[in-house]
């Protein structure tokens, strides 16, 4: 059976890890090379990138990904984009994310 993963930076490893994922905590240096070694390694089913550290991985592991079918490469929003100082409305940021997931609106 294969697993799932997260990459994602070290600030926001710790709400994955609370939640009962796996994480690869990495920096943006060291991104790339981390999720290469989780493509080529072949344990993974899915690996979730933190788009702050690699805005496009699909584009960017392209010839790492080739033949391959597995790991399905799911980009997950930052937190960071979610709650930094340009982001005016957070509320607003976060049911647009909600809306483009699952389609529709959800109002608590």
């Amino acid at each position: 059976m294969r697993k799932v993963v997260v990459l994602t930076d070290h600030e926001t490893a710790t709400g994955f890890r609370l939640a009962g994922a796996e994480v690869v905590d990495t920096t943006p240096d060291k991104a790339q090379a981390a999720l290469e070694k989780l493509i080529t390694e072949g344990d993974y089913g899915l690996v979730a990138i933190d788009t702050s550290l690699i805005a496009d991985p699909a584009t960017s592991t392209a010839r790492v990904m080739r033949g391959r079918d597995l790991p399905i490469l799911l980009p997950i929003p930052s937190l960071k984009d979610a709650f930094s100082p340009e982001t005016v409305d957070a509320k607003a940021y976060m049911s647009k994310l909600v809306r483009e997931t699952i389609g529709f609106d959800i109002k608590l």
